[in-house]
């Protein structure tokens, strides 16, 4: 009886415990957070993050003198010529772009090349990292590009970087190739949930082609041959040329505006219109004058902006002029008449730079006075330059309704510019790219790249210590960002190769195609 009692125990035992177990592995399956995720729904992740950041505003809005601050800190940057890449917003971009574009783009390129039904996401993914590398090629100079996004797929934590004058090329045939492929044959996938055009392929490829137009006019200086053929390609794809096909992100009460949060914020009070950019609206009694730009009369701090005081009147509009900083911005706003600095002209937070406005990426406006510049180098045959310029301006005007129906532009205040303004013979670049310069107002990375490849507006340099300043000698304007210090302890090695071929990673080194 023992016997049989020493065998039977570890058999119910067994059973016993087999009898436990089951079950458990259902209940450790969690049914709550998900297993995988639409490939469609990290691609507006990726568009949403294109926004630019509070680092634009720092940086590139003040190099092309379109915003400034007399204040220092963290707003240090264009404003004193100074280098703030370890304050928290001179990489700001750089981590923004690569954390929360690229990497999500390339899981999507890497997830579905293969997948016939995703073909035209696949293809939209390709377009959107294009864009997202084209900038911060033009910020950075020389970037990871061939290695980038592949931590995770491919274990590349430290990757290379490539030479801007390597990437061009590349982003240029993705574009091409991306844009082509892009079809509204039902087999190559339906994507409706897209945020940017919702599905609408005859839309992406406008957005693909104007992006390819945008990138042959950045080798004017070093390629031309390579331009004009690029130009010509895009222009006989078809490019946005009617403000219905804008490519922009919208926001809303619960998804905001990061310029807009951040200049009716803590900055509310800290940043306002440049002398050179308010003086050219004025002087050419420019009707988008009011629709961007508000003064707080008599204001002698921020809390006296108030809308009581506040006014859009182009005659009242006096722009801060640059090379003042907090200790001597006061005497200059005093010699302009002024109560305080804080009476100079802002861009309205309320309307233009409102928490719920939208962020353009490429505009009818911007692409109209490409093609006017293309086509008076003789880079296109079809329509006229003065056409096409006029067309740009028109879009402009057109497009500031869109920020807020306060802004909005009269046709007829529109029409009467137009006419008063047509293009000249002998000054043709100048014109065609200070308007450019108007038309990219608050888009910095843009505004900033067409700066240095054309030269226009012919702006003055920012005095503010340069007789000092080794980065920035006197007479100069920044030319590029400097890499985040995480860049520099982290992936050392790469990036010291990096510089010592582009050259010393400095605000003042030009970029290869800036020549």
């Amino acid at each position: 009886m023992k016997k049989i009692f020493k065998y039977i125990l570890p058999t119910v035992l067994l059973f016993s415990a087999a009898s436990c177990d089951k079950g458990l592995k259902e209940l450790n399956i969690n049914r709550v957070n998900p297993t995988s995720v639409d490939p469609a729904a990290l691609l507006n992740n990726a568009v949403i993050n294109l926004s630019y950041s509070t680092r634009s505003v720092i940086f590139d809005m003040g190099i092309v003198q379109q915003l400034v601050s007399p204040n220092g800190g963290v707003l240090a940057g264009a404003n004193f010529n100074q280098d703030s890449r370890d304050n928290g917003t001179g990489g700001a971009m750089w981590q923004l772009y690569y954390q929360n574009v690229i990497k999500y783009t390339h899981d999507i390129i890497v997830s579905t090349k293969t997948v016939a039904g995703r073909s035209n996401l696949y293809n939209m993914a390709r377009i959107i990292q294009a864009f997202a590398f084209m900038v911060l090629t033009d910020e950075y100079g020389a970037i990871p590009y061939t290695e980038a996004g592949a931590g995770y797929t491919d274990l590349l934590l430290f990757p290379k970087y490539d030479q801007q004058q390597d990437i061009y090329p590349k982003l240029i045939q993705e574009f091409t190739e991306a844009t082509a492929a892009l079809t509204t044959t039902s087999a190559a996938g339906t994507e409706t949930q897209d945020i940017l055009y919702a599905g609408d392929i005859v839309k992406w490829k406008k957005f693909g082609y104007s992006l390819l137009l945008r990138a042959g006019m950045r080798l004017s200086k070093v390629d031309v041959a390579k331009a004009q053929s690029t130009v010509q390609a895009a222009f006989t794809g078809g490019v946005i040329t009617n403000n219905a096909d804008n490519a922009y992100i919208r926001h809303d009460a619960n998804f905001t505006q990061p310029i807009g949060n951040m200049l009716n914020g803590s900055e509310a009070a800290n940043f306002y219109l440049v002398k050179a950019f308010v003086d050219t609206l004025k002087s050419n009694s420019d009707p988008r004058l009011p629709s961007i730009a508000i003064r707080y009369k008599g204001a002698t701090n921020g809390n006296g902006q108030t809308v009581a005081v506040g006014t859009t009147n182009p005659a009242d509009q006096i722009g801060m002029p640059m090379g003042y900083d907090n200790g001597t911005i006061g005497a200059r706003a005093t010699a302009d008449g002024l109560a305080s600095f804080y009476d100079y002209s802002q861009v309205d937070r309320r309307r233009m730079v409102k928490t719920t406005a939208p962020i353009f990426l490429v505009t009818a406006a911007q692409t109209n006075l490409l093609l006017a510049e293309a086509r008076f180098r003789g880079w296109i045959a079809t329509g006229t330059a003065a056409q096409y310029f006029a067309d740009g301006i028109k879009a402009h005007m057109d497009q500031m309704a869109t920020y807020d129906a306060g802004s909005a532009v009269a046709g007829s205040a529109r029409d009467a510019y137009v006419t008063l303004h047509p293009l000249l013979p002998g000054i043709e670049l100048q014109q065609i790219n200070t308007q450019y310069w108007i038309a990219s107002f608050l888009n910095g990375p843009e505004a900033f790249a067409n700066f240095r490849r054309t030269g226009y507006p012919a702006l003055t340099p920012n005095p503010y210590g340069q007789p000092n300043n080794p980065d920035v000698p006197n007479g100069t304007f920044i030319r590029r960002l400097t890499y985040p210090t995480s860049e520099l302890s982290v992936n050392t090695e790469n990036v010291n190769a990096a510089i010592a071929s582009q050259g010393p990673d400095k605000l003042s080194t030009r970029l290869w195609w800036d020549k």
